[in-house]
């Protein structure tokens, strides 16, 4: 018997992810000198997030440890259950060689205990979608080969697009130069965003204005929804006006997505920023 498990950086929200019983583990991050855990929004004060950010704090994420894996998985094993990690993107973060380490450590105490891990190549609700349609079939009866092979699949139909607000927490983050991010900031450029086939974050345009990148990314999604059958989920990180706009500018054409909003939460918007606008859904396959 396997319990699947994500991590707070797929962004599923808190009452969905218990719908679906589907356990995660909380992803670090700190600003004005505290560390909290992301809960998937059960009792984050998001506002004081942001609030913070716009006053010139800067937030900070960090990986974990070895021992905090440990921790995490141990009572799974001792209880005598295997794992299906269902992660985030293993190319934008160094935590993952922790898992490595302490899944080896893990094989020589609980010998017969299995943790399959499934890298989504994705962030946020890019990760966050897969999780949710393998606990769906999980719950239908799936075997962990099973959802393995479902997610090899869907995980290349998924699209993810955003735009920020300000390119300095790009900057930041090791994702945009210096030099770049000044002069996109001084010109209003706003750079649109996806998650590539091998998982990294990619510039694929740079828009000049805050309604035109809406409107792209509005675009994105009215060209390329396949399957709306599955949730397409529009993100904003404390700009809940724009969000809102974007899905109306979606439903216009597309009457029949089923969107669902949410607000970024802090590990990611310690990266991005305030002021950042994403969309998530299923289309045709990326190769």
């Amino acid at each position: 018997m396997s319990v699947l498990i994500f991590d707070s950086n797929g962004e599923l929200w808190h009452t969905r992810a218990e719908e679906l019983g589907l356990d995660y583990i909380s992803m670090p991050y700190y600003i004005d000198g505290k560390e909290y855990c992301y809960d998937l929004g059960k009792a984050t004060d998001f506002r004081k997030f942001y609030d913070e950010v716009r006053a010139g704090e800067i937030p900070k994420t960090q990986a974990l440890n070895p021992e905090d894996y440990k921790r995490i998985l141990t009572p799974y094993f001792e209880r005598g259950e295997d794992v299906f990690y269902v992660s985030f993107s293993h190319k934008l973060s160094g935590t993952f060689q922790s898992l490595n380490l302490a899944l080896q450590e893990l094989k020589e105490q609980f010998p017969d205990r299995k943790c399959t891990v499934f890298d989504t190549r994705n962030i946020s609700l890019g990760a966050g979608i897969q999780a949710e349609e393998a606990a769906k079939r999980k719950q239908a009866g799936a075997s962990d080969e099973e959802l393995l092979a479902f997610l090899e699949d869907f995980s290349r139909r998924i699209h993810v697009y955003f735009t920020v607000d300000d390119l300095m927490h790009l900057k930041r983050g090791g994702r945009c130069s210096g030099v770049a991010a000044v002069a996109g900031t001084l010109l209003g450029l706003k750079p649109m965003l996806t998650v590539d086939k091998e998982g990294s974050l990619a510039v694929i345009g740079k828009i000049a204005g805050r309604k035109k990148a809406m409107r792209t990314l509005a675009e994105r999604v009215i060209d390329e929804l396949r399957d709306t059958g599955c949730s397409v989920y529009i993100v904003d990180a404390d700009c809940p006006e724009d969000g809102d706009r974007l899905r109306d500018l979606i439903l216009e054409k597309r009457p029949e997505a089923k969107i669902v909003r949410q607000i970024v939460g802090p590990v990611i918007g310690s990266h991005c920023g305030p002021g950042t606008l994403g969309v998530i859904f299923v289309g045709d396959k990326i190769d």
